[in-house]
Order: structure tokens, then C-alpha cells, then sequence
């Protein structure tokens, strides 16, 4: 089934995006913008946050989903709506539909994480699970659309959609109306697409930077062909982005007003998700931490002031505790040392002293005696450390070394 329509296709303008926002009044919250001095003083100009973690539903989804089904005619709504995600998209469905008393059906993969599940339940959506990846269970949501009338509810690739995502492009020139840069993240490209045309139109001289990870960057090859390209198996830990294909509508919008896209690693988005959580307080989800990643990995490249759009926090407690874990190692913050002693009474004890008098934090100790590449007298021991940076990480070693230890890479 095709949910194309000439409806879908129209042009997306500042008059939508304003009309969108009178809608969203009572309904979306106008989320905060908070400064960051860490951020600040790394780009050399003021970096402020848009907190769309803060929003209902924990993301920006609700806005877009609110204006498409308030949109419906009453036989549309009367037949109901369908969608297919693994997380905010559905959230924003459910919320929407019960608050605009429509009933919603979500299709969720079978692996989605339990809370998102729960939550969009709560909402008031009936909640029905089919296959491993977002593909199949799309395919499953477009099916049910097909064989009950329900109107299929594009997480991205519709008009509405964009337009109620953009009125975050018209809370920021509020909230900070000397802006010089936006960074968002990109998934299929419906926020960055709104954003761009409500800031545009205003402030033409707003530089729009979208962000994708380098996992799942459709939007580049995409960009430099001059039409959607899908990418085969996207892959980042970053789900809220991991969109194989650029949507029709938001695409020619992100062509021609969005200014740049940029990559990001695994390693700077679990960076940016520690940063967002240890120095700003925010809890974000990988997603919405895709702009702060950018800015740690060329903090030089964006004219000020610069808002980072923090689009979502509905992270997996066990993603999220991965997340962290995974980005301390990136800071250097854990070291896994292997090293061989002396296999008698008190070496264990001893080596342990070394370690607490450099405030190395033990985590995990592994004691080997029986390797066949072990002296008669030898063990092996590897510990997993918790230090406090780089230069932490070489003080360990080096002390280790003038204890007399052999540390093995």
C-alpha cells in the first residue's frame, strides 16, 4: 500500500508552521531553552539547549502527529489511525489520538524496549507487536491500513508532520532571537525540514546544520545524487536517526534550506549522551544527543550563538546504562590492565595497594593460575579500572611499571 497522496505532496510554508503552532497551544508544551557554559566555553561562543526531551511524551514527536490527526476528516478519524515505530513516534500517536479522541492502533517490533511499549499503551494506543526490524513492522502497520480504512500516520514524510515540528524553529527564534546556528539531528528529516523552513523564512541568515550518525547517513549520498538513496542495513545505536531512507517531502525541503549535514562516530554520541547527563543534568537519548556530538567533534565550525536541539530522551534504561559505560571508555575513563606477578600470599593485596595510591577505582578482577603460558610461580591478573581521564589512564601505568609489574598490551 501507498500512503502518497496529492494532500502529501503539497509545499510546506511559514503559514503552516504558524498555523500548526496556534493548534499545538494547550497541547505541546513550548519546551525550555537552557545555556551551557561547558559547551560555551568548547565553541567559544554561547551554546544554548532546546530541550524537547522536556516535551510530553519525552520527544518532539507529538507536535507533528497532533497537527496530522487534528487534520483528519471526521470519516477519517471515525476509521481510526495506524502507525509503525519503535519508540517516540508511537508515543506522539498515542498521545495525540486519545487526546483528540480517536483510536489509535501502533505496530511495535517485537525487541522494542519495554518501556516504550508500556508507555504508549498508557497512552491509550492498542499496542500490537510483528517482526524484528522497523521495515517489517511498517509493512505490517501500512497492511492493516490497507484491509481496515485506518489512515497510515508517517512518522515523517508528510506535510502536517513537518509543519508541527517546525513550530520548534519558531519557539527557538523566540527564545533566543540573536541565533546564528541550529544544529538538529536527522533522521528521516522531518524536524530538521520544519525547523528550516519556520527559521528560514524569518532569519534566512540562520545557518541549519542537520547531524546523522555515520552508521545510518542516508542523507548525504542522498543529497549528493540529488534524490533519496536508501541505505542498506543502517546501524547505530542512535534509534530515534536510524532511518534507511530520507522521506519524499522532508528531502526537497533539507536540500534546499538546511545548510549542512554532518556524520557523527558511536563514540562521540555516547560522549555527548555522559556530557548531556553529567554537566547539563538532561537525560538524551542518542538521538538527541547527535548535535552535542557534533560540537565535540569540531567545536570550531559553528558560528554563535548555537542551539543544539536535544530532540528526545526516551532512552532504554539498559541501553542507557551500555551508553554511559561505552562513553566514559571513550573519554578515558575505564582501563583494562593485564599484567603478570608473582603467584604467592599477599601479591593480590599488594598489587591493590599500588593501584588505591594513584585513586585508581577497581571495578573487576580476573585471576588467572592455570594458563599454560604461565611460569610455575605466575599468575595473571586483568582488572578493569575506573580513572579520571587520559593522563589518569598513564599515571596507572606508569606506576604499575615502577612497581616492578610487566604490564602486557
Amino acid at each position: 500500500m501507498s500512503y502518497r497522496t496529492a494532500d502529501s505532496l503539497r509545499p510546506v510554508t511559514l503559514d503552516d508552521v504558524r498555523g500548526a503552532q496556534k493548534m499545538l497551544t494547550g497541547v505541546a508544551r513550548a519546551t525550555a531553552m537552557e545555556g551551557s557554559r561547558h559547551l560555551s566555553q568548547l565553541v567559544g561562543s554561547p551554546v544554548h539547549l532546546k530541550c524537547e526531551n522536556l516535551q510530553r511524551t519525552g520527544s518532539f514527536k507529538l507536535r507533528g502527529a497532533y497537527v496530522r490527526i487534528a487534520g483528519l476528516l471526521p470519516e477519517e478519524r471515525a476509521a481510526g489511525v495506524v502507525a509503525a515505530s519503535a519508540g517516540n513516534h508511537a508515543q506522539g500517536v498515542a498521545l495525540a489520538s486519545s487526546l483528540l479522541g480517536v483510536h489509535s492502533t501502533v505496530f511495535m517490533p517485537n525487541g522494542a524496549p519495554l518501556p516504550k511499549i508500556s508507555a504508549t499503551r498508557e497512552y491509550g494506543a492498542e499496542v500490537r507487536l510483528h517482526g524484528q526490524v522497523v521495515d517489517e513492522t511498517l509493512a505490517a502497520a501500512q497492511e492493516y491500513a490497507a484491509e481496515t480504512g485506518a489512515v497510515f500516520i508517517h512518522p515523517f514524510d508528510h506535510p502536517d508532520i513537518i509543519a508541527g515540528q517546525g513550530t520548534v524553529g519558531l519557539e527557538i527564534l523566540d527564545q533566543c532571537p540573536e541565533v546564528g546556528t541550529i544544529v538538529v539531528g536527522i533522521g528521516g528529516g522531518g524536524l530538521a525540514a520544519g525547523i528550516a523552513v519556520a527559521v528560514k523564512a524569518v532569519r534566512p541568515d540562520v545557518r541549519i546544520v542537520g547531524v546523522q550518525a555515520a552508521g545510518a547517513a542516508a542523507y548525504p549520498p542522498s543529497l549528493a545524487a540529488g534524490h533519496p538513496v536508501t541505505v542498506a542495513n543502517p546501524a547505530t545505536m542512535a534509534d530515534g536517526i536510524r532511518v534507511g531512507r530520507p522521506g519524499d517531502v522532508p528531502f526537497a525541503l533539507v536540500q534546499e534550506l538546511v545548510d549542512e549535514v554532518r556524520t557523527v562516530s558511536e563514540d562521540q554520541l555516547s560522549a555527548a549522551l555522559l556530557l548531556c547527563l553529567e554537566r547539563a543534568k538532561m537525560v538524551v537519548e542518542p538521538a538527541g544527543a547527535s548535535p552535542v556530538a557534533a560540537l565535540l567533534g569540531e567545536p570550531g565550525a559553528f558560528a554563535g550563538p548555537v542551539v543544539a536541539v536535544l530532540s528526545g530522551g526516551n532512552v532504554d534504561p539498559v541501553l542507557l546504562q551500555r551508553v554511559l559505560r561505552h562513553g566514559m571508555a571513550a573519554q578515558g575513563r575505564y582501563l583494562a590492565v593485564r599484567l603478570r606477578l608473582t603467584d604467592r600470599p599477599g601479591a593480590l593485596a599488594t598489587l591493590l595497594a599500588v593501584l588505591s595510591g594513584v585513586d585508581a577505582n577497581v571495578l573487576d578482577v580476573s585471576h588467572v593460575r592455570t594458563d599454560p603460558r604461565l611460569g610455575l610461580a605466575e599468575a595473571e591478573v586483568e582488572l578493569h579500572l575506573e580513572t579520571k581521564g587520559p593522563a589518569h589512564c598513564t599515571e596507572v601505568g606508569h606506576s604499575l611499571r615502577e612497581a616492578g609489574y610487566t604490564v602486557i598490551d
